[in-house]
């Protein structure tokens, strides 16, 4: 098996594609730049991802992931994590994981510093998962990576429907 190794300094994050940015208007600043590292250094059942959060921006909505965990490692900066009920600081060196489970591991980060807070997101990559937004009343079902095929809907709870309507 070849090795390919990555130094974070080539990482270059880029704002979300179309579908995963914030709209303008939205209720909280979300402002998120992303660099995609784990399918660039091969691997297969682990993500990683490079976030670059500029100040008192949020990376993405308060959610949790009902089948898989996330781990994060702040490199520089300071920021917030919210989880579940419960708010906390965040600084360089600071590691933490939000493991699979309901609105009680539910996470967002945020900037509260003054320059940019980078960190680096670990994150297993099991399908399907479901993906709750206790703030919205939404879910998210995902039967693969968003880009890579695979069913992907949002919906807000209350819009399901009978099994057996329409059949």
């Amino acid at each position: 098996m070849s090795c390919t190794i990555l130094n974070l300094d080539t990482i270059t994050p880029q704002p979300l594609p179309a579908g995963l940015a914030a709209p303008a208007g939205t209720a909280r600043p979300y402002g998120a730049l992303v660099g995609m590292i784990g399918a660039q250094i091969s691997a297969r059942q682990l993500g990683c991802n490079l976030v670059v959060l500029p100040p008192g921006q949020h990376a993405f909505p308060f959610h949790n992931h009902r089948n898989n965990e996330e781990m994060f490692l702040v490199l520089a900066g300071e920021g917030e994590i919210r989880l579940g009920t419960e708010r906390h600081a965040l600084r360089a060196g600071d590691m933490l994981a939000c493991p699979a489970g309901g609105p009680e591991t539910a996470h967002q980060i945020r900037n509260t510093g003054s320059g940019d807070l980078r960190y680096l997101v670990f994150g297993t990559r099991q399908a399907p998962d479901v993906i709750e937004y206790p703030d919205s009343g939404k879910f998210r079902v995902m039967t693969g990576t968003p880009g890579e095929g695979g069913f992907d809907a949002v919906v807000r709870s209350g819009s399901e429907v009978d099994y057996w309507a329409g059949e």
